[in-house]
């Protein structure tokens, strides 16, 4: 039985990719990572890293995970969602003031309830750095600040395009795995976090927590070094991509369930692995 929502979310990603990667026989501890843990509160950070149309997968990737986290009862005083927030009101969305991650336009992820944090020009690598890490000016918003400690389990997320050991914020700028890595170490430092899952959908996005060196974090990534990682399909009126593959078979697991869920670890484990070899036999 699952002991927390941030434990349900965290520990059924992890495992999926433990198992696509080839790592199954560290199964056990990956469940028994979170068994123990005292931690009296749960975050999410959710990070779209693009900005332009173009990039609309990302930022309904964001959107999806952010939906989904607070579905399963961590509240928005506990998520910093970090966006460019450029496609909703686009003029080239045919649908105004959306957001879908679907091309059957069932679910409008932008809605009436989602609070951005850090909006436009705001998502830079030094705003990400600080917030992480606390060194936030003394006018910074509560909205805009991690108030974790060191009984905080925490979940960060991260989308865009990225390449060896890099991930583009904007197209402006980027944030390197050693980047990634030393923030990781100050929250440590700082008795920012109890335990922490990284997840990242990126091209050759496994090279970004390569770096990592700090305790209790457990790290999940959407492709390998050298691999790219892909969207899953388009919205032909809108002309774009609207969700990559391995967000969307996360959310495809874990729309199914509810803070009351009795699925397990194996049961995730087992849908993945039939996806998987489904997907093989019919390319």
């Amino acid at each position: 039985m699952l002991r927390s929502i941030l434990y349900t979310l965290i520990t059924w990603s992890v495992l999926f990719t433990f198992c696509v990667t080839g790592l199954s026989s560290r199964d056990k501890q990956v469940e028994g990572f979170f068994s123990q843990s005292g931690h009296t509160n749960n975050w999410a950070v959710l990070v779209c890293t693009s900005r332009f149309w173009f990039n609309y997968r990302h930022v309904a990737n964001t959107l999806s995970m952010y939906r989904t986290v607070k579905r399963l009862g961590i509240p928005d005083s506990n998520i910093i969602l970090m966006l460019a927030d450029d496609v909703s009101c686009n003029p080239r969305n045919k649908y105004p003031a959306t957001v879908y991650n679907n091309a059957a336009r069932i679910l409008d992820l932008y809605g009436d309830n989602v609070e951005v944090d850090y909006r436009g020009y705001e998502v830079t690598v030094e705003n990400f750095i600080r917030m992480l890490t606390g060194r936030v000016s003394p006018d910074t918003p509560r909205s805009k600040r991690l108030l974790s400690d060191d009984r905080s389990n925490i979940f960060i997320y991260m989308t865009g395009h990225g390449g060896d050991e890099f991930l583009k914020f904007q197209d402006a700028e980027e944030i390197s795995a050693y980047d990634l890595a030393d923030s990781f170490e100050q929250m440590w430092e700082k008795k920012r976090y109890n335990e922490m899952l990284f997840m990242i959908d990126t091209c050759q996005a496994n090279t970004m927590y390569s770096k990592i060196y700090s305790p209790n974090i457990l790290a999940t990534g959407s492709s390998k070094l050298g691999e790219s990682s892909y969207s899953h399909h388009t919205d032909h009126d809108l002309g774009v991509a609207v969700i990559d593959g391995y967000t969307y078979y996360n959310l495809d697991f874990l729309e199914k369930i509810d803070m009351t869920s009795d699925k397990t670890l194996k049961e995730l484990v087992r849908q993945k692995t039939r996806q998987a070899v489904e997907k093989v036999s019919l390319s």
